[in-house]
């Protein structure tokens, strides 16, 4: 399976960090800025406090952000909504977009996918929404089982979302120039197969344990650890998520 960084928290997560990582070893811990958590889980706990860099994902539904402020609590990224299905555009990204570039906040954009239009369609759409920009964030395809629609209850095999995400990524590839990293949680990580991605830098939710407990081998780029976080500049609780790597691997990631 891919993989990209695993920092060793302590000595009982090294076998879980999976894949074809790069374990960063400590000889003590050192904590870096945490946050606080309306819902927080005693199975996470401090754990996300040892990685270095942790960032938000927004939509519309987090409303006026304050990104400055949110730069100067410890935010060093965002991720936001632009698109969903073919014919869904968050009406605050291009807001947020300009607001986390002023603010000096590195940032980036995904797509919510809809299992009811095909893969081109919804590169399209997305293409048609997000600009390119070399200094952007990899888009992400953000794929999971949207059991509250009204419009579209269909959940293919396995092997049909599998192919329908390797059209979109491949089609996003050609267009930006970065090959997306793919969002996921749990159940349909493991309810299709989805390790089986080839290329695949993976984003994961896992809020009620470390991603080595709930995806065990696989690696990741990102992980999602909270969706009730408290981020200064931004009123309402957001998702918080932490990246894999050191301050130095996140620099080498981002040029």
């Amino acid at each position: 399976m891919r993989s990209f960084v695993c920092l060793a928290l302590a000595a009982v997560l090294l076998a879980g960090c999976g894949g074809r990582s790069a374990v960063v070893s400590r000889a003590a811990p050192v904590t870096y800025p945490a946050f606080a958590d309306a819902e927080p889980h005693d199975n996470v706990g401090q754990l996300p406090s040892y990685y270095p860099v942790h960032g938000v994902d927004v939509s519309r539904y987090q409303g006026d952000v304050n990104w400055r402020q949110a730069r100067a609590g410890g935010i060093s990224f965002a991720y936001m909504k632009a698109t969903e299905g073919g014919d869904l555009a968050d009406p605050m990204f291009h807001t947020y977009r300009a607001g986390a570039a002023a603010a000096g906040v590195r940032h980036g954009a995904y797509h919510f996918y809809y299992f009811c239009r095909t893969p081109q369609e919804q590169a399209a759409w997305f293409i048609a929404n997000v600009p390119r920009d070399p200094a952007a964030l990899p888009p992400v395809l953000d794929m999971e089982w949207n059991h509250q629609s009204r419009s579209c209850n269909r959940k293919p095999s396995g092997a049909q979302v599998r192919a329908e995400a390797t059209v979109f990524l491949d089609i996003l590839e050609r267009h930006y120039g970065k090959r997306p990293l793919v969002y996921t949680t749990p159940d349909f990580y493991w309810d299709t197969a989805l390790g089986q991605l080839p290329r695949t830098q993976f984003w994961l939710r896992s809020v009620a344990a470390h991603p080595s407990e709930r995806y065990p081998g696989e690696g990741w780029a990102f992980w999602q650890y909270t969706g009730t976080g408290i981020v200064p500049g931004i009123a309402r609780p957001v998702d918080i998520n932490a990246f894999a790597g050191s301050h130095a691997q996140w620099k080498a990631w981002i040029e």
